[in-house]
């Protein structure tokens, strides 16, 4: 079992490998520019790497990147073969990241919320408070009603 950082290590030469090959070595028109290497992860053996891309465009880019991968597929393991110089070449799976998908869904929620608020002070613009301005006792309203309060103890306590 090889230790993390050994897989870290591989799993970042995998990545930058993957990606110069991409970017210069294949010829695939499915491959353009468009494709995003963003992070590959290796199993702890180092016997297996996901690695993880994004692809800038509609449905259909995404559909013909995948199959134009999946082509790749063999190629780009010698790639990373010749670069690594380990005993086995660890299997390639590309993963389409859901990064870009969930950045966009916390941004729409982002600006639900942020209408949501702004809903909330047109409504409260006019609005005043429900009892007094300042609901707080002052400090010398609180000496009148603690003595009061005082001495009708002293009463209770002497009719007893």
């Amino acid at each position: 079992m090889a230790d993390n950082a050994r897989a870290k290590r591989l799993a970042d030469l995998i990545r930058e490998v993957v990606a110069q090959k991409l970017q210069r070595g294949i010829k695939d028109p499915r491959l353009g520019s468009h494709v995003t290497i963003t992070d590959t992860r290796v199993t702890g053996d180092l016997r297996e790497a996901t690695v993880f891309y994004t692809v800038y465009g509609d449905d259909e880019e995404r559909k013909a990147a995948t199959a134009g991968l999946e082509s790749a597929k063999g190629i780009l393991r010698s790639e990373v073969g010749k670069a690594a110089g380990v005993k086995f070449t660890p299997t390639l799976a590309f993963v389409m990241d859901a990064l870009p998908d969930t950045a966009r869904n916390i941004e729409d929620l982002l600006d639900k919320a942020r209408q949501s608020d702004e809903k909330v002070r047109e409504a409260s613009a006019g609005a005043t408070y429900a009892g007094e301005a300042d609901p707080y006792r002052k400090p010398d309203e609180d000496e009148t009603d603690t003595e009061g309060a005082v001495e009708a103890d002293e009463t209770d306590d002497t009719a007893k």
